[in-house]
């Protein structure tokens, strides 16, 4: 397989709700999506980078550049593409992850496809269904928080995420704990505290939650094993983790008990499978995180969870939840689960019209 011309296309669409980031809320959602074209057929990856760098260093425009200048015509050079061959040639190219995992989904797409293959299938899949969790949002009041979350267990979710932050913290999960009983309930502190943090978030320990989520900053696991010691409540790392080597280290150094894999934060869905390896052979429970993502990066990460190692309910929400419109046929939910795609490749195909209808730029390369 070999790739022949690559097309960036950038899409503006609404969010139902605004979505909070480091910098602010969002109402929509500046999406980057780049189709292939190869020898063999064709393919889609959607780029998780956020418009400014927030979340991590890249962001979307940065992401887009380093997409065109550099990986495209790395892998333009090689005449027979497999996923492993462009892993190893964006490999050469260090950090960039999430651009790298654009490409990487974009090619294995077009490449499983072409050997009516799905994703599921080749990453090694074992279910049909996966477990949804919904994120819950830093509220503007207890009773703001507490009917959202109300919300989100009439729709059935199977696990609920609150966001805290020094200040948002012991009290609002108290106030969902005792609102609504034996709900599975975990929080995500986004890296906001520091280990003289400790005595307050051992207080969580009191509200029976399945993991607290990267308490400390991202380079910290030295601090975030000294936290562990000093908590019953199980760390789970996500920013922490951004290779199956650094997974590796944090099991070694009992900085975490669980972990959250984001496959566009680790660079892609193979290193996001090593990850998936490795901690599976540590004895450590992984689920899949999510980016806000269009249904073309839905479907790549229900086939991530669909591994056997993960086994705590994924951040994959349906379409709805995000999206009033969505760029592949609305994904949906029933009692908590959303079934896994099983067509070739991602298994679900953009909507040519409502792709148009909210592109705002496409950039079509035929030289590289």
């Amino acid at each position: 397989m070999r790739l022949e011309r690559a097309e960036l296309r950038r899409l503006d669409l609404p969010l139902r709700t605004p979505f909070r980031t480091s910098l602010g809320l969002e109402l929509r959602r500046d999406i980057l999506l780049v189709r292939v074209v190869t020898s063999e057929g064709e393919g889609w990856g959607e780029c998780v980078a956020l418009p400014e760098p927030g979340y991590s260093e890249e962001y979307l425009d940065g992401a887009a550049e380093v997409i065109r200048r550099f990986l495209l015509p790395a892998v333009a050079v090689l005449d027979d593409l497999t996923p492993a061959r462009v892993a190893s040639a964006l490999a050469c190219i260090p950090g960039n992850p999430m651009a790298k995992a654009t490409v990487e989904m974009a090619l294995m797409d077009a490449w499983l496809r072409a050997r009516g293959v799905s994703f599921a299938d080749y990453l090694g899949g074992v279910r049909g269904e996966v477990e949804c969790g919904v994120s819950v949002g830093i509220a503007d009041s207890i009773g703001d928080l507490l009917a959202e979350v109300a919300g989100y267990v009439d729709e059935g979710y199977r696990r609920f995420k609150l966001k805290v932050e020094p200040g948002w913290d012991v009290e609002p999960v108290r106030a969902v704990r005792e609102r609504f009983g034996d709900v599975v309930l975990q929080v995500d502190a986004n890296a906001a505290y520091t280990l003289g943090h400790a005595r307050l978030l051992a207080e969580l320990d009191n509200f029976d939650l399945v993991m607290l989520e990267q308490p400390l900053p991202t380079a910290d696991l030295r601090d975030h094993a000294a936290l562990a010691r000093r908590l019953r409540t199980p760390i789970c790392l996500d920013e922490s983790i951004t290779s199956a080597r650094s997974a590796v280290d944090a099991i070694a150094l009992g900085a975490c008990a669980i972990v959250n894999i984001k496959a566009g934060r680790v660079g892609g869905y193979l290193e996001a499978r090593r990850i998936h390896d490795v901690c599976a052979a540590h004895g450590i429970p992984v689920w899949c995180g999510g980016m806000l993502e269009t249904g073309l990066g839905q479907a790549a990460n229900l086939a991530l969870a669909a591994l056997p190692g993960f086994t705590l309910p994924a951040d994959i929400a349906p379409s709805r939840r995000y999206f009033s419109e969505d760029v592949t046929p609305m994904i949906t939910m029933g009692d908590g689960l959303i079934a896994v795609p099983r067509g070739p490749g991602l298994g679900l195909d953009p909507e040519p019209e409502i792709m148009e209808r909210f592109t705002t730029d496409v950039a079509t390369l035929t030289e590289f």
